[in-house]
């Protein structure tokens, strides 16, 4: 069922827009926050984030200032140097990467900066956590590229009732 359900997930993730919206603002939050862990655990038991890639290709994180410090000591750089190179403030006032795909990027899709990289990378795609009810604009904009918050957003629609 997985395997199909992943077939062809960009496709539906972006046909499904309108319906992922109408669950979320309607959902028994309760209900979701039950389900949750193991629709998580589910959708990672399917999908490899090293075969994809797509949050670090596209997107960038925020860099709070606690990640620059702990990202700065491990590259044995200044923090004012680490902004200089790589980041930028955006709109928010975030820090966030200059370019994209993400510097710490390797071609095979692992990240260089792995064990102290940003809390949101670490979070990401927040698919266990209440960010999924709390923030649905960032819900539906991760499930157009994330195939794991369009795993769990289809499960949550066959098993969570509103």
């Amino acid at each position: 069922m997985a395997e199909t359900l992943l077939n062809n997930w960009e496709k539906k993730s972006a046909d499904h827009q309108k319906r992922y919206s109408n669950y979320l603002q309607r959902a028994n939050k309760n209900a979701v926050l039950k389900a949750l862990p193991q629709l998580h655990e589910e959708a990672f038991e399917k999908i490899n984030c090293l075969q994809c890639g797509n949050c670090c290709k596209g997107y960038s994180p925020r860099f709070k200032i606690p990640d620059i410090k702990r990202i700065a000591k491990s590259l044995k750089m200044k923090e004012g140097d680490l902004i200089q190179q790589y980041l930028r403030l955006d709109e928010e006032g975030d820090y966030v990467m200059q370019q994209q795909p993400c510097a710490f990027l390797g071609a095979d899709n692992y990240c260089s900066i792995y064990d102290v990289r940003p809390s949101d990378c670490q979070r990401f795609p927040y698919t266990d956590e209440d960010v999924l009810l709390k923030r649905p604009k960032l819900t539906l904009k991760n499930s157009t590229f994330c195939p794991a918050v369009y795993y769990v957003l289809e499960r949550l629609l066959q098993t969570v009732n509103k």
